[in-house]
C-alpha cells in the first residue's frame, strides 16, 4: 500500500511520567522513549490523551516534544497531539509543533462544544491550511461528544493532501467498511483501540495507535505482520493471548492502568494528575495478575 504519509504500523500513544510532585519526570521520559524505540514502535505520539494532555500546559507539551525529539535522534517519528475544541488554539498549537520539529500532528475532533459536520470540516480545513506537515485526524465520540461522519472524513481527505490519516476510536465495523470504501486509497486508517486492531485490519486498517504497545509492542507488530502476510491463524492466536491485557488496560480511565504497569516494570513512578486517581490495591492486584499471565503466555518474564 502506497500512502500519502507512512507513520508506521505501530504508533505508541506515550504516557507522560510524573514525579511525586506531579511534575514531568524527564529522566523517566528518557527511559520510556528508549524502551519504545527498542520494542517495535514506529512512531511516538506525545501529548495525546494517554499523555494526559488535558492537564498539561501548552509549555509542558512543547517541552515534552522537544525532549522526545532529542531522545529519538531520528530513529522513530514523533507525532504531536495538537488538537483543541478551539479552532484558533488548534491552529496555533499545530504551528508550534511545526516549529519544534514534529514529524506530524494528531488533531482531535473538537470536543465539548459539539460542532456539526460543517463545523468539523471548517475546523480541520483551518488546521490543514495553516501547516504543511501531515495531519492525522482523531475521531473518538466517547470523549468528544460528537461523531465525525465517514463522509466528512472522506471530504477532508480528498480536499486537503496533508490530511493523511484517521485514528478511529468508534467500535462500529460498518463505519470502518464505509470509511474504507469512500476515502482515498492512499489515506491511512488507524485503529484507536488495541482490542479492535485485528478486526479493523481485516477491514483495511493500516495499523494501530496503541496504549498496550508500552508493554507488548513487539507482539502487536507481530500480529500486524502475520495478518498482512496471510498468516491469519497466527495473528488470531496472538490477539487471543493479548486480549485480556488489552481489556484490563482500560479497567480505569486511560492512562491510569498502563502507568501502574510501567511502574511495576520499574520504568516510571506511579503518579497521575488530578482529576485522575491511581489504582487502589485491589485493582492493581487484578491488573498485575492479568499482566503476568499475558507475559507468561507470550514467553516473557512475568512482572513480580
Amino acid at each position: 500500500m502506497t500512502l500519502r504519509y507512512d507513520a508506521g504500523e505501530v504508533i505508541t500513544a506515550m504516557i507522560t511520567p510524573f514525579n511525586e510532585k506531579r511534575k514531568i519526570d524527564f529522566e523517566a521520559l528518557e527511559r520510556v522513549v528508549r524502551h519504545l524505540k527498542e520494542s517495535s514502535s514506529d512512531a511516538i505520539l506525545v501529548a495525546g490523551t494517554t499523555g494526559e494532555s488535558p492537564t498539561l500546559t501548552h509549555e509542558e507539551e512543547q517541552e515534552i516534544l522537544y525532549q522526545v525529539k532529542g531522545n529519538v535522534s531520528g530513529a522513530v517519528k514523533v507525532i504531536m497531539g495538537a488538537g483543541s475544541n478551539s479552532t484558533r488554539t488548534a491552529v496555533d498549537s499545530s504551528k508550534k509543533a511545526v516549529e519544534l520539529g514534529a514529524d506530524a500532528i494528531l488533531s482531535v475532533v473538537p470536543y465539548y462544544n459539539k460542532p456539526n459536520q460543517q463545523g468539523i470540516i471548517e475546523h480541520f480545513g483551518a488546521v490543514a491550511r495553516a501547516v504543511d506537515i501531515p495531519i492525522i485526524m482523531y475521531n473518538i465520540p466517547g470523549r468528544t461528544g460528537v461523531n465525525m461522519a465517514p463522509s466528512t472524513a472522506a471530504f477532508l481527505a480528498k480536499e486537503y493532501p496533508n490530511i493523511v490519516a484517521l485514528k478511529q476510536s468508534f467500535p462500529d465495523m460498518d463505519t470502518i467498511t464505509e470509511l474504507k470504501s469512500i476515502c482515498p486509497e492512499d489515506f491511512a486508517l488507524y485503529c484507536g483501540d488495541d482490542s479492535l486492531t485485528l478486526p479493523m485490519l481485516s477491514l483495511g486498517a493500516y495499523g494501530v495507535i496503541s496504549v498496550a504497545s508500552h508493554v507488548v509492542g513487539d507482539e502487536i507488530k507481530s500480529l500486524i505482520h502475520n495478518f498482512k502476510s496471510g498468516q491469519v491463524n497466527a495473528a488470531r492466536n496472538m490477539h487471543q493471548k493479548l486480549y485480556p491485557l488489552f481489556r484490563k488496560l482500560f479497567m480505569a480511565p486511560n492512562p491510569v492502568p498502563v502507568k501502574a504497569v510501567l511502574s511495576k516494570l520499574k520504568m516510571i513512578e506511579n503518579y497521575v494528575r488530578r482529576p485522575l486517581v491511581e489504582l487502589n490495591e485491589m485493582e492493581r492486584s487484578e491488573l498485575f495478575d492479568v499482566l503476568n499471565s499475558t507475559l507468561e503466555s507470550i514467553g516473557k518474564t512475568a512482572a513480580r
